[in-house]
């Protein structure tokens, strides 16, 4: 006869994991040779505050890889972040919980990310949208992504540019950004704002 807690321990052992939690990973493990110095030690914590704006996010891991940065994010370390940005992707989603049923991909580069275009695509997620959705600025589809858990084993090198995705227009919200030489950066320590829509989600 198995005592109680051997019977305790199957039990939890056989019942799933709930998963109910929207986490974020934020996507900040590059070498920054076009800013000339690690840009991740000025934008990453701004992005990481504004991604703690949204009342979807339970938790935010940021991944690292060239450079050390403090932030008070959960850190996880890439060592093949020079594969390409779906490598360090892989590693912050192979961080996450079992509990974790969704994640929120933004990038450390885009200081502006809008805690409101992470709600506006959890709540499509919620709806039946799909299990990839991103946000969309003036047609062109940037960050935030969100990423339900039956995808996460489907990251390419590349990163999900090339995936197909659900499209949740945010025009009348400021597009993420996207940071790449320091005189985009104001002496101030402000990077300025960016309405150019250049790049496409990663």
């Amino acid at each position: 006869m198995r005592s109680s807690g051997a019977r305790s321990r199957a039990s939890a052992a056989e019942t799933p994991v709930a998963r109910d939690v929207i986490a974020a990973v934020v996507l900040a493990a590059g070498a920054s040779r076009r800013f000339g110095s690690p840009k991740q030690m000025l934008l990453l914590e701004p992005v990481v505050r504004r991604v703690r704006g949204s009342r979807e996010i339970a938790e935010v891991v940021a991944v690292l890889g060239a450079h050390e940065v403090q932030t008070t994010a959960r850190v996880v370390h890439c060592p093949d972040w020079e594969r390409g940005p779906g490598a360090s992707l892989r590693c912050g989603l192979a961080a996450l919980g079992d509990e974790v049923e969704a994640a929120v991909i933004v990038l450390g580069d885009g200081p502006s990310i809008d805690p409101r275009a992470i709600d506006r695509v959890v709540a499509a997620w919620r709806g039946g949208a799909g299990e990839r959705v991103a946000a969309t600025y003036g047609g062109v589809r940037l960050h935030p992504l969100l990423l339900g858990h039956d995808v996460w084993d489907d990251v390419p090198d590349a990163g999900l540019r090339a995936l197909p995705a659900a499209l949740v227009p945010c025009d009348d919200l400021d597009p993420p950004g996207d940071v790449d030489f320091a005189d985009q950066v104001p002496e101030g320590g402000r990077p300025e704002e960016q309405n150019d829509y250049r790049h496409g989600a990663r």
